[in-house]
Order: structure tokens, then C-alpha cells, then sequence
């Protein structure tokens, strides 16, 4: 998989750009604030549909703009493709696939991409929702009925704590009701622990050898934490747990007027030689942890889908030290497109930069 080019219109400061993307390794260049990180944005958000940097799509339009535009053509199983993504001040949004509309499940499954940027490096020391979107938008990469799940769950969640509130405001008490929204969550909610877990597993396998690698001696383990599991694997024995934890916890809920049971509660603990490594790491080593889990997300997708993903690389190099450096850059193959952004080329062996397009961007403009 290969973009050939890249056309942004009125996309944050980037007002009118286009970029010839066909070669293996590009690289992006120029200081802070200029633009670098709202083109791999942008590249990020045709496999996605999503930013990873905000929520509000609102923010995507340059200022003196009524909407913004993405189009680009990719080559896939040696076939081209052009995608066309605009999203309005009306909050309207299409999706094009070679011209004609489409939907965002069939958008999505076009272009794969693993992104690995400044704000991955602090994943272990976030919060339990950024490590659980970053699991969330990994496994979307390779199911893309995955994010209905989860829209789906947090539709019903966001249900069952409307109807929670109702109750503390003096509402007759509706027992069916309750009954009905709880076997709703935990079908939907065992779904998605067990593609979690599921996913973990199989990331972990190829992690553990990533990080032995750069550490040398430490051992990487990785568990999803869920509160009412003790080891469940199989989708029949996560959902009966859920069940049996909905009705012990039916009373807290009530009082607190939210669901407090769940995947939206969960959190994924890693450890090195069995110590947590969110409390015990260092920064090197939970920098290492990040690296091994960023390749082998590309090891993963390519495996599941058949697609070797676009890997963007946004401002992580200079944060790196020279061993993960190395073991970066001497990592990706020559059949990954590899797509990075830097402040400037110093950071680069002159034989990495060998047969490297490189573009300097500037206010938005490129050069």
C-alpha cells in the first residue's frame, strides 16, 4: 500500500498543498507550528475518520473557510484508488471513494495507517482512556465493524445513565427497563472485551520479542485489566461475568447515577520483569514499551489484512535516544511507505537519506 499524493484544501493552516508522495520514505521538515503534524493528521484521518488530536472536526476548517478537503490517491493491491474527504462549518461531512459517495465503513477499509507520535510516548503514564484508545483505534485498523461496537455500547451507556438520572429526580423506577439496558450492555460490552483481549494477546507475542530486543534482559508483559474478570477468555464466560457484576453493582449505580460496570472502565496494565510499569518504568523504558508496540502494529495489520500500513512518524525521533533510533528507523522495511516529520535533517545517517523525498513546509506552504 502506497500513497501517490496528497491534496489538502483550507485543512487547518494548510490552505492549498500538494505533495507528490510517490517514494518509499518521505520526509517533512521544518519548525514547530508550521504545518508538519496537520499533513500526517490529515493522512490519518482518511484511514480513520477520526483525529487523533481532536474530537471536534469543527477545527479542521481553517479559519477563513467554509469547509476543508482531503483527496488522495493510493495504490492498493496494485489497484489506484482516490479518496476525497470534506467536512463543512455545518458539521456535514462526505466521503468519496474514486468520486462516488461512500459509506465510512467501505472509507475506511481503503487506507491502513499506523501512527506514532510525540503524545504515544506518554501512553503509559496517561490516563486509562488514552490506553484505551489507542487499543480502540488499533483494532479498528483491522476490524472496521469495531468502531460500531463501540458507538453502539456508548449509545446504550449513555441510555442507562439518562435513565439512572431520571430515577434520582423522583421518576417511577422502571425494573424491565433496567433489565433490558444491562442485557443490551453486556452483549455489546463482552464483544469488545474479548476483541480486546484477543488483540492484546496477539500483540503482545510480537512485542515481547520487539522489546527484548532494544532492552536486551527485560521480560514485557501486557494484561487487560477488567474488574469483575479473573482470567476469562472465551465470549460465553466474559458475558455471564458481566451479568453476575451488573447485578452485585446494581445498587452502587443507582446511587451514582451511571453505569459503572464495563468496558469503559477498563484499563490495560504493562509490566517489565513483573513490575507495573506505569508506576515503576522509567522514561526509557516505557519509551521503549511504546516503540515495540507501534511496530508491531504494523507487523499485526499487515498480517490480519494483507495491507503493509502507511507508517507516520510525527516529531518522534528527536525524543528517542540513539539506540531506539536506530532500532526505529533499521526496523521499517523497504516495503513500508514511511511518511516523517522533523524540525530538520540532523537527525538522520546521510544513508538513510539516500533516495528520501524531502519537503520543507513553511506557514502552511510547502517548498
Amino acid at each position: 500500500m502506497k500513497l501517490l499524493n496528497l491534496r489538502l484544501t483550507n485543512y487547518r493552516n494548510c490552505k492549498n498543498i500538494e505533495l507528490d508522495l510517490d517514494c518509499d520514505k518521505i520526509l517533512i521538515i521544518g519548525k514547530n507550528a508550521q504545518g508538519k503534524t496537520n499533513i500526517l493528521e490529515s493522512i490519518y484521518l482518511l484511514s480513520a475518520l477520526k483525529s487523533p488530536r481532536t474530537s471536534n472536526n469543527i477545527e479542521l476548517i481553517n479559519f477563513d473557510s467554509e469547509k476543508a478537503e482531503i483527496n488522495s490517491d493510493i495504490i492498493k493491491a496494485d489497484t489506484e484508488v482516490e479518496l476525497g474527504y470534506v467536512y463543512t462549518n455545518e458539521k456535514t461531512r462526505e466521503l468519496k471513494i474514486n468520486r462516488v459517495k461512500s459509506r465510512p465503513k467501505d472509507f475506511k477499509s481503503v487506507l491502513k495507517t499506523v501512527l506514532f507520535s510525540t503524545s504515544d510516548l506518554l501512553l503509559l503514564r496517561g490516563n486509562p482512556s488514552d490506553r484505551r484508545d489507542w487499543l480502540d483505534r488499533a483494532i479498528s485498523q483491522i476490524y472496521p465493524a469495531y468502531d460500531d461496537r463501540l458507538s453502539k455500547y456508548d449509545k446504550i451507556r449513555i441510555q442507562k445513565n439518562n435513565f439512572l438520572k431520571d430515577l434520582a429526580k423522583g421518576n417511577t423506577f422502571d425494573e424491565t427497563l433496567l433489565e433490558v439496558y444491562n442485557e443490551q450492555l453486556a452483549i455489546t460490552g463482552s464483544n469488545i472485551i474479548f476483541l480486546r483481549k484477543k488483540f492484546l494477546k496477539e500483540i503482545e507475542k510480537t512485542a515481547k520479542e520487539k522489546h527484548r530486543i532494544i532492552s536486551e534482559t527485560e521480560e514485557l508483559k501486557i494484561d487487560y485489566d477488567c474488574s469483575f474478570l479473573n482470567g476469562e477468555t472465551e465470549l460465553e464466560d466474559i458475558a455471564a461475568k458481566f451479568h453476575e457484576s451488573l447485578a452485585e453493582r446494581r445498587i452502587e449505580e443507582i446511587r451514582r447515577c451511571q453505569a459503572c460496570v464495563g468496558p469503559h472502565r477498563d484499563d490495560i496494565i504493562f509490566y517489565i520483569n513483573e513490575n507495573e510499569a506505569t508506576k515503576f518504568a522509567s522514561q526509557g523504558q516505557q519509551r521503549t514499551i511504546v516503540l515495540a508496540l507501534k511496530l508491531s502494529e504494523l507487523d499485526i495489520i499487515t498480517d490480519k489484512t494483507g495491507d503493509e500500513p502507511v507508517l507516520l512518524l510525527d516529531d518522534v525521533l528527536a525524543e528517542l535516544d540513539d539506540i531506539r533510533q536506530n532500532y526505529l528507523l533499521k526496523s521499517i522495511n523497504d516495503r513500508t511507505q514511511t511518511i516523517i516529520t522533523s524540525v530538520d535533517t540532523v537527525l538522520f545517517e546521510e544513508e538513510f537519506l539516500r533516495g528520501v523525498k524531502i519537503y520543507k513546509i513553511e506557514n502552511g506552504a510547502v517548498k
